[in-house]
Formats: structure tokens, C-alpha cells, sequence
């Protein structure tokens, strides 16, 4: 069997920056252990599959792995699969529908910029020992905690969230995903993201972290519309939109890297 592979850098206008995702379009599923195995030889934070939907309401079904587990979203592997969907594959309508884990997916093209229309998931109070938080996090200083389907800590400043040298081995054994945010200089706001027992130490560019990230600033800064910056060494931009109390719209470019032939 072969399966062609593309890589694309996703939240970026530019070539080695952004997040790198390998995209895999299938005509069927293969078993769930071999497009995890795909995802570890691949050594990429998410590698995302694709196939024709059986969903009148969808055009594909997706699903999204890293090296070590399948995740219920990822938003820089949508928009990485939209523009090969457009692109390479040719699509020809302005709009491509997505069925998976976490509900329908819509992504739309929007000249150079891809524009997807993700679920809202507002964080809220959670219990944790801010001192131990803080520990593992090198001993920043924290302003608040939060919680969706991930730990959401709020730093100082910009320079705390990009200075920040988290305990990755403690952060392992903590279990859950990790973002790290403050408002931004230039930009709206900012953050990292760390899912270590997940398989990704730290992500380039997160879009499902922006999910939570995007309620939490708006309710914040009192914005509809902001920009937003991730703080890895590759960094990423990333237009945010609280479209309403469910929704939330998440935009970037990507660039083209790679496409292969992988035989089974």
C-alpha cells in the first residue's frame, strides 16, 4: 500500500516557521495502532488523517495523533489539512466541512488566510497548589489559574511567558496540558503550551489551546477580535474571534514544505 504525505508549516507566512504537521489523506481508515505508528516514525507533534465523510453535513472526517496518543482536537493539523484539501487536492468550493471528536469543523479560505470555526471552551476555576504550579513552572510568578480541557496559567507579562523554563520531567509526571499566557506587547495576548505526557514537550502553535485562550482574553480585555502570538522558537500568529458563547474563529497561513510517498 502506498499514501502520500504532505507537510505543511501551519500559522505562518513562512517557511520553517509556524508548526509543522504531516497530513495523510486516506480513502478509508486504517487501524488506529498503524496511523499511530505513522505518527510516531513521523516524530511531528500531530500527524492528521482524512477521509470522505459518510456525514451528509461533512465533507471529511478527521482525526489527529501525536507521537504517543490520539487527541480530540488540533487546531494547527485542520488548518494544515484545509490547505491541502484546497491546494494540492484541489477543492473547489470556498468552505470544507470536518466531522470529528469535537463536532463539525468548518474551515474557510479567505484569500491567503485560512479561517476556522472551532468550539468556544471557556475555562473556569479549578483547585491546584499555586506553589507547586509555580515550582514547576521554574518559580514564576502566577496571577490566576484556570482550567478548560487544559491548565491555563496566567504570568506578569510577555517577558515572564517567553523567559519561562517549565520542568518538563515534572510537568510528565503531572499529567494534562500546560499553557502558559499573559496579555501581549504588541499584540492582543500571548502564550506557550506544553503537553509532555502527551508525547510534545512544547508545541510551536497551538489552535485548540486557542479554543480556551480566545474566551478567556476576550472576557479579559473586553475584545471580540484580537491577535495573538505563540512564544516557541518557531513562533506563530494566530487571528482570534469570539464569534459567540459556543464559537470561536482561529486564522492563519501556512506554507508548503514537503510531500512523499509512504509504503506499508
Amino acid at each position: 500500500m502506498k499514501l502520500s504525505i504532505f507537510q505543511i508549516d501551519a500559522f505562518t507566512n513562512k517557511l520553517f516557521g509556524g508548526n509543522p504537521a504531516a497530513v495523510i489523506p486516506l480513502k478509508k481508515w486504517l487501524p488506529t495502532e498503524t496511523m499511530q505508528q505513522l505518527a510516531l516514525e513521523n516524530n511531528l507533534s500531530e500527524t492528521v488523517f482524512f477521509v470522505p465523510s459518510k456525514n451528509k453535513d461533512a465533507n471529511y472526517d478527521i482525526r489527529w495523533f501525536t507521537p504517543a496518543v490520539e487527541v480530540n482536537l488540533c487546531g494547527h493539523a485542520t488548518l494544515a489539512s484545509a490547505f491541502v484539501i484546497f491546494n494540492i487536492l484541489k477543492w473547489e468550493k470556498k468552505t470544507v466541512v470536518f466531522d470529528s471528536k469535537s463536532g463539525l469543523l468548518k474551515v474557510a479560505k479567505v484569500k491567503d488566510m485560512l479561517i476556522m470555526d472551532f468550539p468556544s471552551w471557556a475555562p473556569g476555576a479549578v483547585d491546584v497548589s499555586w506553589d507547586n504550579l509555580s515550582a514547576i513552572l521554574g518559580g514564576v510568578s502566577i496571577k490566576a489559574v484556570t482550567k478548560s480541557r487544559d491548565l491555563i496559567v496566567e504570568l506578569e507579562n510577555e517577558e515572564a511567558v517567553l523567559n519561562c523554563k517549565p520542568d518538563i520531567t515534572a510537568m510528565k509526571k503531572e499529567g494534562g496540558m500546560f499553557i502558559i499566557t499573559s496579555k501581549g506587547d504588541k499584540g492582543d495576548f500571548v502564550s506557550r503550551f506544553f503537553a509532555p505526557a502527551d508525547g510534545v514537550d512544547e508545541d510551536p502553535v497551538t489552535g485548540s489551546a486557542h479554543s480556551q485562550l480566545i474566551p478567556y482574553w476576550s472576557e479579559k480585555l473586553g475584545k471580540k477580535k484580537m491577535k495573538a502570538k505563540q512564544l516557541s522558537a518557531r513562533g506563530g500568529v494566530i487571528a482570534c474571534e469570539q464569534l459567540s458563547a459556543e464559537r470561536v474563529l482561529i486564522g492563519g497561513e501556512c506554507v508548503y514544505y514537503m510531500e512523499g510517498v509512504i509504503k506499508l
